[in-house]
């Protein structure tokens, strides 16, 4: 520059340590951008295991057997079925004023077999009280019904769904799978799994208290 000294220079015509040129990009050095990127990555990490952890004792914290159904609240789907006996057939609506309590079962459940003694003793206890329980067998041949309901001694009502639309209707999963409807004919309560003797009456109880 016609001789005169840069003054960014120092005298060794170097650049000054940590400097540049001042026509040059400045740019984070490699080290400091590895650590960012570390630290990204471990936030990330971190983010997910607290995410994963919450979700996780959310589900925890409730109860797998009591599963929300749309149907709550709701008028409960119309059926019309064979019983499983021959004798006839069985409809909601021959059943219109009383607490109703159907049960999807089926020969292959093991849960069905779990849960026989607690619908045995509620069935002798509320038979007589307004109150009818319907089992419905799901995805299972009339025999191997009958057969499983002579087994057990079953005595309440049972129906056959050979096509599964009253199931579909209802929205069952699979089986056992218990629905309680109240006198006005709308869907209460749904339970998933091998239903319990003190869920039955506390559900049925209440229910009986209701709309006298």
């Amino acid at each position: 520059m016609n001789g005169e000294e840069d003054p960014l220079r120092d005298r060794r015509g170097a650049w000054p340590l940590g400097g540049g040129h001042p026509s040059a990009l400045s740019s984070a050095p490699p080290t400091r951008r590895r650590h960012r990127g570390r630290f990204t990555l471990i936030g990330a990490v971190l983010g997910g295991v607290v995410l994963l952890t919450l979700l996780l004792a959310f589900g925890l914290g409730r109860d797998p057997s009591v599963v929300r159904s749309a149907l709550i609240g709701r008028r409960a789907p119309v059926f019309d079925l064979p019983l499983l006996d021959g004798t006839g057939r069985l409809g909601l609506a021959d059943l219109r004023g009383q607490i109703v309590v159907v049960n999807f079962w089926g020969s292959w459940c093991a849960g069905c077999r779990l849960e026989h003694s607690a619908l045995e003793a509620a069935w002798r206890r509320y038979r007589d009280q307004g109150v009818m329980m319907l089992g419905v067998s799901f995805q299972d041949s009339p025999a191997s019904s009958r057969a499983f309901a002579r087994d057990l001694q079953m005595n309440w009502p049972l129906a056959t769904d050979s096509s599964s639309r009253t199931a579909l209707a209802y929205g069952v999963y699979g089986a056992p799978e218990t629905f309680f409807i109240d006198r006005r004919g709308i869907v209460r309560d749904r339970w998933t799994g091998p239903i319990t003797y003190e869920r039955l009456t506390d559900e049925i109880t209440r229910l009986q208290g209701e709309h006298r």
